[in-house]
């Protein structure tokens, strides 16, 4: 799927313009049709996205996606009314400071997945093992550490708290996008030459690359979190059945690794919805079931 490259303002003014505001206030009410926003370069919101999107779609709901580069805009078109759903969200630590600005206006239907953290990672073959290691390593990676898009709350993470943490600055941080970054470290990987990336868990270039985390003795990183189900205020009133069903997803990294391992890998762009239905098969536990 491609990434849509607006900027924040734009996102929010093309949502609001596609007439997602309700001229009635945030709560659009109840109804068969959904808005479901997500950041398709982050994986795990892609993989859920589908999942949600075949299994409302078999229970008859109209489902429209909403495809942006950051998630500042869906935090803002959440709180506005413009998408009543972002299927997984970051809202304990990396995206903490826009949960903080709209909380009043979404809702928090349950984490799907307790486990999540940010990395910086290395392949197995690296020498480096920990965050510290990087430095006395600078002149075999060129000086340089690979970053993904300069909003994501893992960069600015990695800018606002590790980097001055292990006294990087003079090194260059890369900020681009996910699949620039991906790009440099397939060629590294094959070349097997020295890179450090920033990652995440659960995302499926850690086991296809073979990475490995580095450690983080510092702790600038801080605690794990989890994968939210993020909705519009309201939504749990207007769709009871749906808020009970996404709140009684829980998943583990092997089950929820083979969805997002079906979605990018087996299946491939332009077929997310064949692998999400073909993951629904093997994990039918997971079905919404309207009582």
């Amino acid at each position: 799927m491609q990434t849509s490259r607006r900027t924040f303002t734009a996102a929010l003014a093309s949502l609001t313009a596609a007439g997602a505001l309700s001229a009635c206030g945030r709560s659009s009410g109840g109804g068969k049709r959904l808005r479901l926003g997500f950041v398709p370069s982050w994986s795990d919101g892609l993989s859920m996205t589908h999942l949600l999107k075949t299994q409302l779609e078999k229970a008859g709901y109209q489902i429209k996606l909403t495809d942006l580069s950051e998630a500042g805009p869906l935090y803002a078109g959440l709180s506005q009314g413009a998408v009543d759903l972002y299927p997984s969200a970051w809202p304990d630590v990396t995206h903490k400071d826009y949960m903080d600005k709209y909380r009043k206006y979404i809702e928090d239907l349950g984490s799907y997945y307790d486990s999540a953290k940010l990395c910086w990672s290395v392949p197995d073959y690296s020498e480096m093992t920990s965050i510290e290691d990087i430095k006395p390593h600078a002149s075999q990676i060129d000086n340089r550490i690979v970053g993904i898009e300069s909003g994501s709350g893992l960069v600015k993470a990695s800018e606002g708290k590790v980097i001055p943490a292990y006294g990087l600055q003079d090194m260059k941080f890369l900020t681009s996008s996910t699949a620039s970054m991906l790009t440099e470290l397939k060629k590294a990987v094959d070349a097997k030459k020295e890179i450090v990336v920033t990652l995440w868990h659960p995302f499926w270039a850690n086991t296809t690359f073979n990475m490995r985390d580095l450690e983080d003795p510092k702790d600038a990183f801080g605690k794990g979190e989890g994968l939210h189900f993020l909705g519009r205020e309201g939504f749990a009133q207007d769709y009871p059945e749906i808020a009970s069903w996404l709140g009684s997803i829980k998943m583990d990294e092997a089950t929820y690794g083979n969805l997002e391992d079906l979605v990018v890998n087996t299946y491939g762009e332009g077929k997310e919805d064949q692998a999400a239905i073909a993951w629904s098969q093997k994990y039918p536990q997971y079905d919404f079931k309207k009582s």
